[in-house]
């Protein structure tokens, strides 16, 4: 049986024709087989049904070769709308508009479609991914400062960051840029805070002379141990351990300062009490210069230190045993001080008594030294108050004093029958002579300004002035009642110097001749010699009423003057005849 090639090429016929050396090959092989069956003597049935088979495994082979070139067609167009719905997600995502082509409108086989529209999804997939990239960082960093914030554990693994990528526009960027520039403003804040907490609770710490370094330890180990790459803690729990240490060192610092304040006053006090020399009192300049500072103004490292404080108050403990006996000494030195301003006012105190009482007070144990010694204070305060308050009397008085004792030198001076004799120191007792008369002449006036101060002073006051235990005013009296009397006694006494001239006269008119006088005893026989009036007939001074007499009148004491007797009664000429 022959086989009709011209048919097998006929059915095998395809719109994809076959091209001719393959035409050519496929008959040569059938001719070498129609051979090799002449030889074998396949019959016809066996020839047509392997014909047959051979077609059909041919059928097959195309046919599996066309569901594959179907099925290659469908993964292309499904790669088309892949990348086309790609291309719509990305844009959108990315917030960018992309026009493409319809299919329709498109020239060329769906590869050539697909390389038309594969750039715009290669470029969108670069931007999509660095848009990602972008975001990723800036949330990876805005997940470390709100950690930070926060106190939680810092985010160290970018990769950890999930991003929206359905939201990759420019807007979601912008916002996280303006929160990552905020977060980085807070951080700069919190950053610059804890920098500024950290400075003043080591510069409290260094006043107080107190571990920086374990109290930062206790409020955040990244104070202590800082680990590379890792920053202190901005935490808000961070910030307020930090605020409340710091108040907390504050108040400690102003209750210490007031403490060495008031141990400096102390000191101060006691010093001044004791007399303590400079040198003792510089040892502890260093508090005693706090006295009048703010807690903002010690800054100096350890001049609020707990050292300090105790040194001080070893030393105030030390001074306090002191005062004691020292208080003791400084009271009867005031007690002193007291007597001599009433001294030096003519005031008068029971000196003895008054020291008596204080040794009872001060052995008693019940009275505090140093109120007792204020209380001396006090008094002295008092007593030079009330002696500034008699200056004014105490100043006439003197006055008055001193014309007295002049009037009285005076007298002693016109009853010396020698003052006139040529000799040592005459002109100079001229001269007082004058100006003693003229101090004489002002005393009535003395006495009578002294007397109207006095009373207004005891009106005031409402107590008698006391000058040397005795009242002032009846002093003035006593003088001027005595004075009086000198005065009275000197009118007598130059009625009797007339009478013994008158009787002179009658003595020479009768006997011719001037009888002599006899020299009465006690008489100076040297010139310019002064005389003192007779003790019995003198008229007290205010220096001695008041017990203190003048050298003058030590030195004139028991001299005797020559006077006419008070007594003397100059007898009628016809009881002399007899």
């Amino acid at each position: 049986m022959s086989i009709d090639t011209s048919n097998f090429g006929a059915n095998n016929s395809s719109p994809l024709s076959l091209s001719k050396s393959a035409t050519t090959t496929c008959a040569s092989l059938l001719r070498e087989l129609q051979e090799i069956w002449d030889e074998i003597g396949e019959n016809d049935n066996e020839r047509d049904k392997m014909l047959l088979q051979l077609e059909q495994e041919c059928l097959d082979i195309y046919r599996r070769k066309v569901e594959r070139s179907r099925k290659y067609k469908a993964e292309l167009h499904q790669s088309l709308a892949e990348y086309e719905a790609e291309i719509a997600q990305v844009a959108s995502a990315l917030g960018e508009r992309v026009s493409l082509p319809r299919y329709e409108k498109m020239k060329g086989n769906l590869k050539e479609q697909i390389s038309i529209i594969s750039p715009t999804v290669e470029d969108l997939r670069r931007k999509k991914q660095e848009r990602v990239k972008e975001i990723s960082e800036i949330e990876f960093q805005v997940a470390q400062i709100c950690a930070e914030i926060a106190g939680s554990d810092q985010i160290t693994d970018i990769h950890g960051i999930r991003v929206d990528e359905l939201d990759l526009t420019t807007k979601k960027l912008g916002e996280l840029k303006s929160h990552l520039k905020e977060l980085h403003f807070e951080k700069k804040l919190r950053l610059q805070k804890v920098s500024s907490h950290i400075s003043d609770i080591h510069e409290l710490s260094a006043v107080m002379s107190l571990d920086f370094e374990n109290i930062m330890g206790e409020i955040h180990p990244s104070f202590v141990d800082s680990v590379a790459g890792q920053s202190k803690s901005i935490s808000n729990e961070t910030l307020a351990r930090l605020t409340s240490e710091m108040n907390s060192l504050i108040q400690e610092k102003q209750q210490r300062l007031l403490k060495v304040q008031h141990l400096g006053r102390t000191l101060l006090e006691l010093w001044s009490l004791m007399d303590m020399p400079i040198e003792e009192q510089t040892r502890f300049h260093h508090v005693t210069r706090l006295i009048g500072s703010t807690a903002g103004e010690v800054l100096i490292p350890g001049s609020l230190s707990v050292d300090v404080i105790e040194q001080t108050e070893v030393e105030v403990e030390r001074l306090n045993v002191l005062k004691v006996s020292k208080l003791k000494e400084l009271i009867f030195k005031r007690q002193s001080e007291l007597e001599e301003i009433y001294k030096g006012v003519h005031m008068d105190v029971d000196s003895d008594n008054a020291r008596q009482i204080l040794l009872s007070l001060m052995e008693s144990g019940g009275t505090d030294l140093s109120d007792l010694l204020s209380s001396m204070d006090d008094h002295i305060v008092k007593a030079k108050v009330q002696a500034l308050s008699r200056k004014d009397i105490l100043d006439k008085v003197e006055k008055w004093r001193h014309a007295s004792e002049e009037e009285s030198w005076l007298d002693e001076y016109e009853r010396d029958e020698n003052r006139y004799s040529a000799g040592r120191g005459v002109h100079k007792n001229l001269k007082r002579a004058e100006k003693a008369r003229a101090l004489v002449s002002k005393i009535p006036s003395l006495v009578e300004n002294l007397t109207a101060k006095v009373k207004t002073w005891e009106l005031e006051k409402g107590m008698p002035f006391l000058y040397n235990k005795a009242p002032l005013l009846r002093t003035l009296e006593e003088f001027s009642i005595s004075r009086q009397e000198k005065e009275e006694e000197k009118r007598r006494s130059r009625e009797q110097r007339k009478l013994q001239d008158q009787l002179a006269t009658e003595q020479e008119a009768l006997f011719g001749s001037k009888p002599s006088v006899k020299k009465p005893l006690g008489q100076s026989t040297h010139a310019n010699t002064m005389v003192a009036t007779p003790n019995s007939r003198r008229v007290g001074t205010p220096s001695s009423r008041f017990g203190i007499s003048g050298g003058k009148d030590r030195r004139d004491s028991g001299k005797v003057a020559t006077v006419i007797p008070i007594n003397y009664v100059a007898l009628p000429k016809d009881d002399r005849g007899g």
